[in-house]
């Protein structure tokens, strides 16, 4: 009642402006990906449709700009950054293999989260190969992550024993190992 007798309802003030957003030039595709590549390691796919989203959105705004052009721009700056060293797919690569792995992650998870982001599957493959991979060691951290399987108490484990199947095998782990886990017991752990 009280904004209303003093004019100042809510109603009738005008909705907020968006701020217009800049021109996008091929310096500022530049600035938009430093910065991006300050914060974050990224491979050039998945650099490259950042600056696509940034160009679309300037461009659904402003329907007389020229999209193809930005669009080469991009590469123009993807090239730059690879040159420089600034993008490398195999360091990022080796980045988030290494990341997964400690996260108890399976292979099939790690391929297809780098494959997402642009990662070429032979590429994936060698990396992984380098590692030290033992899919029952991965799965066995998850399990004590979750407080599963083994790691649950001995009482539990028979009445949850599908529900922690479903989560290994969900998780990414194939049949034989998610069993082998499952069969541990607590006193037998290797971790």
């Amino acid at each position: 009642m009280q904004n209303i007798v003093d004019g100042n309802n809510p109603a009738e003030t005008p909705a907020r402006k968006r701020k217009p957003q800049k021109k996008i030039t091929p310096q500022r595709l530049k600035n938009i990906g430093l910065y991006y590549l300050k914060r974050f390691e990224s491979s050039v796919e998945n650099l490259r449709s950042v600056l696509h989203r940034r160009v679309n959105k300037y461009a659904f705004e402003n329907p007389e700009f020229d999209k193809q052009q930005a669009y080469q721009w991009v590469e123009d700056v993807l090239t730059e950054f690879e040159r420089l060293h600034y993008l490398d797919d195999n360091r990022f690569a080796e980045i988030k293999v290494r990341s997964y792995l400690s996260a108890g992650k399976p292979s099939r998870y790690i391929k297809q989260k780098l494959r997402e982001k642009g990662i070429d599957e032979q590429e994936i493959d060698s990396i992984l190969d380098e590692q030290e991979y033992n899919p029952l060691e991965m799965a066995l951290k998850l399990a004590k992550r979750k407080k599963i399987g083994p790691y649950r108490p001995e009482e539990q484990r028979k009445e949850f024993k599908q529900k922690d199947m479903g989560t290994l095998v969900r998780a990414g782990f194939d049949y034989d190992t998610v069993c082998e886990v499952l069969d541990y017991s607590s006193d037998e752990l290797p971790l």
